[in-house]
């Protein structure tokens, strides 16, 4: 959108040639910026409640943060997932209250004043070791970005199922769960048989070599006899976050 499209659009309503239903409609469905070597979606979060968020994995520095100064201008807010140390540390030179999470990969500029939160309940983040914790922060980083109550349950693998079984409370309170697991995959199946909630699972490429990389994970999990579980792609917590946002939004 350009100044005199805005113009335009707000003389319309001012006159009431245009509704605001109708002005809405008209703003949330235009374009967003053109840098080139990047075309900016700032209306996302008008059309689907999410802001857009920078993978900042195979970008320069200078696109990075070319990149999230423009949402940064826009809205004083923004996510980036699988950034580097040196991205980060550009980022915090432009941005000193940048949050960098070295373990999740995440950038995160948290906006000013802090929203409330708007999902209906608590996402809860289930990790099954403490090999799958890249993951699973990048999951918590970007649902609790996207306005959810955030929890988390780590190092409760089926390999001590104990631990798991002495925390349903915390389980059967969540709105949705995500489950993360390595290995064989199994932990998301016996989450989901414990709870009435919907569960996302996430696989993660940890593992010895039959895990292949955490296909084993993937297909264990897609095979999964537990009722409802959904499944994403190979560590992308970023996935089952913004699934897991939607859903509690919903609710």
């Amino acid at each position: 959108m350009n100044p005199e499209t805005l113009r335009s659009l707000l003389d319309d309503v001012a006159a009431g040639r245009v509704t605001v239903e109708g002005a809405y409609d008209r703003v949330k469905h235009l374009p967003g910026e053109d840098l080139g070597f990047a075309h900016l979606d700032h209306h996302r979060a008008i059309r689907q409640g999410q802001a857009e968020v920078v993978f900042c994995q195979g970008k320069t520095v200078d696109q990075v943060t070319a990149i999230c100064r423009r949402f940064a201008d826009r809205t004083g807010s923004f996510l980036g997932t699988r950034a580097d140390e040196a991205q980060a540390r550009a980022l915090e030179d432009l941005f000193p209250a940048v949050e960098w999470n070295a373990t999740a990969r995440t950038v995160y500029l948290h906006p000013t004043p802090t929203p409330p939160v708007t999902g209906a309940g608590t996402v809860l983040v289930v990790s099954a070791g403490t090999a799958d914790a890249p993951v699973a922060e990048e999951a918590l980083v970007t649902a609790e970005a996207f306005g959810n109550a955030v929890d988390r349950m780590q190092d409760v693998g089926v390999a001590g199922l104990h631990r798991l079984m002495g925390a349903q409370d915390r389980l059967g309170n969540a709105a949705v769960v995500i489950v993360v697991a390595g290995m064989e995959g199994a932990l998301p199946s016996v989450v989901g048989g414990l709870v009435a909630a919907p569960v996302i699972a996430v696989p993660t490429s940890v593992g010895y070599g039959a895990s292949f990389g955490g296909v084993a994970a993937l297909l264990g999990m897609l095979n999964s006899c537990a009722a409802g579980i959904t499944v994403v792609n190979i560590d992308n917590g970023f996935g089952a976050a913004a699934a897991a946002s939607r859903i509690n939004h919903r609710a």
